[in-house]
């Protein structure tokens, strides 16, 4: 048996040592998938944290972008309310590297002012009549012409308890304030006017400032409000063509200098010139031509990127440019 001892030995040895390198290897491929897992668990919380990061930053730079949208859009409406800045300034249009403003001004006063339809409960009946041309010009049938025109005189008119003859009676429901308008939206809320102000622009010619806009101003009105007050269209027309200069744009560096007696005579309101149109009785009260106090609807957008933000005021500037413009109203768009 001795002489057996070192072969069994060797044989021993060379068990073990098999036993050995295969635990070696499985304890080393173990410890490969753990690296690997390790590796794999850490790598994505890397690739968590880098979109976490950029997410942040993308929505930090929409916010910063926002922000300097907003200020262009602050600023260009501080530019138009300087006393000097006329609708055809070219102070109202300014880049400055991916951030821009444009503003756009336009004379409140073309539209027609809703509130002095029946001041203090007593009906202005030129103007009735002229806002009653204007909605049979954008359409309306004559029923829905009485329902509309006699539901918003009841809904502006002071006195209560007296309805006119097509509006609605006052229920739970439908309780007219008695009161002047405060924006123009209100008609949305009065009988009759649902079908009409779904329509895209058909607020572009009303108004409903207090203390302003007391005639029409030719200078800014619209065709269609021109033709409501009785003017025919061969003269509004001529007129147009006149005011809007050579590129037929209003608010342009090349619209003409007119005088008031010049705009009435093309529209055949007398003066110079020749021809007069048949116009409504007492119509020459109602309008004017470039008021010394002009109220503005200003319009400022500004962007920065791909961003846009919008302010709109309605401001009264001062006569000869003095004094701080009154603003009527604000709002963000």
């Amino acid at each position: 048996m001795g002489g057996n001892y070192p072969a069994e030995a060797d044989a021993i040895l060379a068990k073990s040592m098999r036993k050995r390198s295969s635990t070696f290897k499985r304890n080393s491929g173990a410890a490969l998938l753990l690296s690997l897992w390790a590796l794999f668990l850490l790598s994505a919380m890397v690739i968590a944290w880098a979109l976490n990061i950029n997410s942040r930053l993308t929505v930090s730079a929409n916010a910063n972008r926002v922000l300097s949208a907003e200020a262009m859009a602050s600023s260009g409406a501080e530019v138009a309310l300087n006393p000097t800045i006329k609708p055809a300034s070219a102070n109202l249009h300014s880049k400055m590297g991916n951030q821009s403003y444009d503003v756009q001004m336009t004379g409140e006063c073309g539209r027609f002012n809703l509130n002095l339809l029946a001041p203090g409960g007593v009906e202005n009946p030129v103007l009735v009549a002229a806002l009653r041309q204007y909605l049979n010009i954008r359409g309306v049938e004559l029923n829905d012409l009485d329902v509309m025109m006699d539901s918003l005189l009841d809904w502006i008119s002071p006195t209560k308890g007296l309805r006119h003859l097509n509006a609605p009676e006052e229920t739970d429901d439908y309780r007219p304030p008695h009161a002047p308008l405060t924006s123009v939206d209100e008609l949305k809320k009065i009988f009759g006017w649902a079908e009409y102000t779904s329509h895209p622009g058909w607020d572009q010619d009303f108004t409903t400032i207090i203390g302003g806009c007391q005639q029409i101003d030719a200078a800014y009105a619209s065709r269609d409000v021109l033709r409501a007050l009785g003017i025919p269209d061969d003269f509004v027309d001529r007129f147009l063509q006149a005011r809007r200069g050579p590129d037929a744009l209003d608010g342009t560096a090349d619209d003409p200098q007119m005088d008031q007696q010049t705009a009435f005579a093309l529209l055949g309101l007398g003066g110079v010139g020749t021809g007069k149109s048949p116009l409504i009785n007492g119509i020459q009260n109602l309008i004017v031509f470039k008021s010394p106090n002009p109220v503005f609807r200003i319009v400022s957008v500004g962007k920065s990127g791909d961003v846009t933000r919008s302010v709109e005021m309605v401001v009264l500037k001062q006569t000869a440019g003095v004094g701080r413009p009154q603003v009527f109203s604000w709002k963000e768009l």
